[in-house]
């Protein structure tokens, strides 16, 4: 574990102690006036697409999922948007969200719609409150992988959400989704260029990204290049009882590369079935 100075990223280890879940901020009409905003442009520009949401389960589940597409990760809002459709606003959906987001005058909106800072303690409030959590191991890490790697599930050895899952008793539901590191090409994360420049410190982040796309070519940091319109495609996965699956006393390591596995399994068939980048 780092050290509690330090800020805290998206599925670790770390328990913060004293912190606000928020859970009791969600506000079922705020999400429902988001979501009637964001479905026509993540149905229209992205064409998002949604798989599997019959197998949630009932009650509290963590929904354990890669991050992609860098500035514009739309994981959460694609998801969103079709399980508010499916469920209706009785069942609200969390995402752990780094703190660098609650910072000024957005914290408020933010945890109306169901953001919460990330940490373990957290997260088993809002589990343990019946809510759906999503949660992105690989955190920024994940979102700004190269467009070389960009069908890899990597989630930089960060396990503390199996530790959440196992605690809570909630099971773990996989999701995978493709398409959005496409919306511009992902050169490197330049996470050697951040260290050396102590990126951390200032933005909570361990990466510089630099991308290429429309219409100012090179981008680090600024300018901001436009998404390309490419098409999302996200998976939910069946649910994994850990307790069922690994017994009374199971071991992270094995439960975190079983899922890891699971899901690069059904990354690797998305990737089969998509004929063209960008166009799906």
């Amino acid at each position: 574990c780092r050290p509690d100075s330090e800020p805290k990223r998206q599925g670790d280890d770390v328990i913060a102690e004293g912190d606000s879940s928020h859970v009791d901020d969600w506000d079922p009409q705020a999400v429902k006036s988001v979501i009637t905003r964001l479905r026509p442009i993540l149905k229209t520009w992205f064409r998002s697409e949604v798989r599997g949401l019959d197998v949630m389960p009932p009650g509290g589940a963590l929904v354990v999922s890669n991050h992609s597409g860098g500035l514009y990760a739309v994981d959460v809002p694609v998801f969103a948007v079709d399980f508010y459709d499916k469920f209706g606003y009785d069942r609200p959906v969390f995402t752990l969200s780094n703190d660098i987001m609650f910072r000024g005058p957005a914290a408020g909106p933010l945890t109306r719609v169901g953001f919460i800072p990330a940490s373990r303690a957290n997260a088993a409030t809002a589990l343990r409150s019946g809510g759906i959590v999503v949660v992105f191991p690989g955190g920024d890490f994940d979102a700004y992988r190269p467009t070389s790697s960009a069908n890899k599930i990597h989630f930089a050895g960060r396990k503390g959400y199996v530790r959440t899952a196992i605690e809570t008793g909630v099971p773990i539901v996989p999701m995978v989704s493709i398409g959005a590191q496409e919306n511009q090409i992902f050169l490197t994360r330049g996470d050697w260029i951040a260290k050396r420049l102590g990126i951390r410190k200032m933005l909570g982040t361990n990466v510089l990204p630099i991308t290429f796309g429309v219409p100012f070519g090179i981008n680090v940091v600024l300018p901001l290049n436009l998404p390309l319109p490419t098409k999302i495609v996200t998976e939910v996965l069946e649910p994994i009882d850990i307790a069922e699956t690994f017994g009374a006393e199971p071991d992270v390591d094995e439960v975190d590369s079983h899922v890891r596995g699971v899901m690069q399994t059904a990354l690797d068939r998305l990737a089969r079935e998509r004929r063209f980048p960008v166009l799906g």
